[in-house]
């Protein structure tokens, strides 16, 4: 588990603290992360409660809470990589805070935590996703037929993308 804030020029990823509660509720409740994250409510449990190799950090601009990203490591020496999720505010989105945040945090993963590999996977169809994720060097692997059950209750594809250290863009 990553207990340090991680600090950019714009914004900073802060470890998720107990007090979070009601800045989640606010992102995950917003229709535009509710899209991609599903029920708000069960969001925001998992957002509070980290899984074992799981960091939660509140993407903060000042003092202000405007996203959510977690990474998960996998710490077997035969398959060490780290994963990455992230949420943005509709009010923010759009203005690079989403590709800012995912490089601070692969660049701490892969320079500080010693990961050679980093995996995202964004519904098929969330282009806008697809190439903020693109921007910062991820490539895509392949499709995963069925692999989410979105909020409508319909299965969709997701698109396995991984980042390997020598391409992180800087």
């Amino acid at each position: 588990m990553i207990n340090e804030a991680l600090i950019g020029q714009e914004i900073t990823l802060r470890p998720v603290r107990p007090n979070d509660e009601k800045a989640l509720d606010v992102i995950f409740s917003d229709p535009a992360v509710a899209t991609w994250w599903g029920e708000p409510a069960k969001s925001l449990r998992d957002g509070m409660n980290p899984e074992e190799g799981g960091s939660h950090f509140v993407i903060e601009s000042g003092e202000e809470p405007i996203g959510f990203i977690q990474c998960y490591e996998e710490l077997d020496p035969m398959y060490r990589h780290a994963s990455i999720d992230i949420a943005i505010r509709s009010d923010w989105q759009g203005r690079g805070i989403g590709p800012a945040a995912i490089q601070i945090l692969a660049t701490y993963l892969i320079k500080e935590r010693g990961h050679h590999r980093l995996t995202i996977d964004p519904a098929a169809h969330n282009t806008r996703a697809i190439k903020a994720y693109r921007a910062i060097g991820f490539r895509p692997v392949g499709i995963m037929r069925k692999y989410e059950r979105g909020p409508s209750g319909e299965w969709h594809d997701g698109l396995l993308m991984d980042l390997m250290a020598e391409d992180l863009a800087d």
